[in-house]
């Protein structure tokens, strides 16, 4: 996943009437550094996890499993599950790592628990293997807690190049593989965590409903990413991937890996550029179905369905799910590949 250099322009998306819904949505620059400037950093204290950040099955032992060491949190403990293996406890790299903490045997053999207690160690059991995760990092932070720098990113760092590399270089090594690792779980920690405050705007909104705003009326085309082949119609991540790769941001091709793109606004802090989900398990975000962006007054622009055109459409059903402001280090950490532990 690569995310190109921002332009240094805004595009301004002018008033916009959808038929009769007569409402009018003006971007602002100024409406953003306003908001800017309310926007708070990363939340100190407890981390909680996002609304449906976490299948519903392993939200427990995350949360649980998370709260381990003051090293690791439970959105930092869903970020690493998710780029090792998006959820999925059958997983096997090539490499031979395993499940769903993507472990490889002999990795196992010395920091496999038996997390249930059901007298085995199975590597294969979400059980099992999100609280060896959790414990596997808290050793690591242990071993290199004397290092300076921030314990978190030293941890991180020793899971991926080993203690010694960390206590050797008195801190995360200049190692580009290992810095792009420590980079790519801090990043994704926020798309799974729980906002405390506001959440930052997103520079690239406004570009992105604009180029939204110039396929209105276009027909939905199933698997549609907008290619002169297909007519240049969308279906709706298509579109939202379209829109914010007009103002150099990759998004992935699929709803439910967009809505980790970066923190999750609640309701009430919805910015035009926002992106907006929708789900009939409301509890789980690996079952998204659909996506829209946001463009303000409980509206979005999306490429609802065959037949349809893209079009206004309100947000505010009974399969709402969430949002997300998508960051440029956000987008560029969600995972291509499931790398070995």
């Amino acid at each position: 996943m690569t995310v190109r250099r921002a332009r240094g322009a805004w595009v301004l998306a002018g008033a916009v009437v959808s038929g009769g819904m007569g409402f009018v949505m003006l971007l602002v620059i100024g409406t953003y550094l306003v908001a800017g400037n309310l926007a708070g950093g990363r939340a100190g204290g407890a981390v909680g996890l996002a609304k449906g950040a976490v299948p519903a099955a392993y939200q427990p032992l995350v949360e649980k499993w998370g709260d381990l060491c003051p090293a690791i949190n439970p959105a930092l403990l869903a970020a690493q599950l998710y780029q090792e293996s998006g959820f999925n406890p059958r997983a096997q790299s090539p490499a031979a790592a395993q499940g769903i903490a993507q472990f490889i045997p002999g990795t196992w053999a010395s920091h496999g628990l038996d997390g249930d207690g059901d007298g085995d160690r199975d590597v294969w059991d979400p059980a099992d293997a999100i609280p060896s995760a959790a414990s596997y990092d808290c050793s690591l932070a242990k071993y290199v807690e004397d290092v300076p720098g921030d314990p978190t990113k030293n941890m991180l760092a020793a899971y991926n190049a080993g203690p010694y590399a960390v206590i050797k270089y008195g801190g995360v090594p200049p190692y580009r593989e290992t810095q792009n690792y420590v980079k790519i779980i801090t990043s994704l920690e926020e798309s799974f965590a729980r906002p405390v405050g506001r959440v930052d705007p997103s520079r690239q909104a406004a570009g992105a409903i604009h180029y939204a705003q110039q396929k209105l009326g276009t027909e939905y085309l199933w698997g549609g990413t907008g290619t002169a082949a297909q007519g240049g119609r969308f279906d709706c991540s298509g579109l939202t991937q379209a829109a914010y790769r007009s103002v150099d941001i990759e998004l992935p091709r699929v709803a439910n890996d967009q809505y980790n793109a970066g923190p999750h606004p609640s309701r009430d802090e919805l910015l035009p550029g926002d992106l907006v989900f929708f789900s009939d398990d409301l509890t789980n975000s690996r079952a998204i179905r659909h996506v829209g962006i946001y463009v303000g007054g409980g509206f979005m622009i999306d490429a609802p369905r065959t037949g349809a055109v893209i079009r206004f459409s309100p947000i505010d059903t009974k399969d709402y799910f969430g949002a997300t402001r998508v960051t440029q280090d956000g987008a560029e950490a969600l995972p291509t590949h499931a790398p070995s532990t």
